[in-house]
């Protein structure tokens, strides 16, 4: 028989990426999540994961297993909840921000999720100010997203410097007027990466727009030009400029902000989850 505990710390590990992370976001020893995982290949007879330098990937048997572990664990999520008496009811409407669902989402969903079976949850990916535009009328109930410096809407999460991002640094400065890839208006970095340069007299020229962060990294990896992104959200592929090459951005916000009038208990349960979640992983 699978044990819950073993393929729960398999689901973690593929999610992070990390026996580390995985073990933070578990609770949990890193020797433990590592004996689980070593009892579950012993229980399956086969190799699961393989790690190289940099990340823990799946093997061919570990991507077969996968959506079974995390079908099993959904259900054990729903029992959990049938029995208890507090459980959350109901539907929530939830933003996030394009840049913080491919890079942090997953783990910190996943876990309300298959924990409150009975929360219809509705996601909406798009830039901050379309987000905080679609809140203020009454299409989304809780945002997570980027606000500037001084802004006061929200509850601070956490901060985060930006910073210019390339595939070649160099051969791109040297181009003439700085090729930039960047998210469409209103998008917030686009807005900060402008004032920059303005302000320091830089030349620019954009050489891509895309509301997707997975178009604009293309682009970037294919050496189109210069992409502003949060440190922690840097995508691979692309090297950080160095200081002193383009003037220095400031930082930004991420936020949750709660819309006036939504169902208080869901919105209070999935912001404590996203707020722990977050500072968890943050803080490894």
């Amino acid at each position: 028989m699978l044990d819950l505990s073993q393929l729960r710390s398999f689901v973690a590990v593929e999610q992070m990426g990390s026996f580390t992370l995985a073990a933070d976001r578990l609770g949990l020893g890193q020797s433990t999540v590592s004996q689980h995982i070593q009892r579950l290949e012993a229980a399956l007879g086969r190799k699961l994961l393989v790690r190289d330098t940099h990340k823990v990937m799946l093997t061919g048997d570990g991507e077969a297993l996968l959506s079974h572990a995390r079908a099993l664990l959904s259900i054990e999520g729903q029992v959990q909840s049938l029995f208890q008496n507090n459980s959350l009811r109901g539907s929530l409407r939830l933003g996030v921000s394009e840049d913080f669902v491919t890079s942090q989402l997953p783990a910190v969903l996943e876990d309300f999720v298959r924990s409150h079976p009975s929360v219809d949850l509705e996601l909406t990916v798009a830039l901050s100010g379309v987000l905080y535009e679609m809140q203020d009328n009454g299409e989304i109930d809780l945002v997570l997203a980027k606000r500037r410096l001084g802004d006061d809407r929200g509850k601070l999460v956490y901060r985060e410097p930006l910073v210019w991002l390339a595939r070649d640094p160099e051969r791109v400065l040297a181009s003439g007027p700085l090729p930039l890839i960047a998210f469409p208006p209103p998008s917030v970095t686009r807005v900060i990466a402008l004032e920059a340069l303005a302000r320091n007299g830089v030349a620019w020229r954009i050489v891509c727009t895309c509301g997707s962060l997975s178009g604009l990294t293309a682009a970037a990896r294919a050496g189109m030009g210069v992409l502003v992104q949060p440190r922690s959200m840097a995508p691979s592929g692309l090297k950080e400029i160095a200081a002193g090459k383009l003037p220095v951005l400031e930082d930004v916000e991420f936020v949750l902000v709660p819309r006036k009038g939504a169902d208080q208990a869901l919105v209070s349960a999935l912001s404590d989850d996203i707020l722990q979640k977050v500072r968890g992983l943050r803080s490894v």
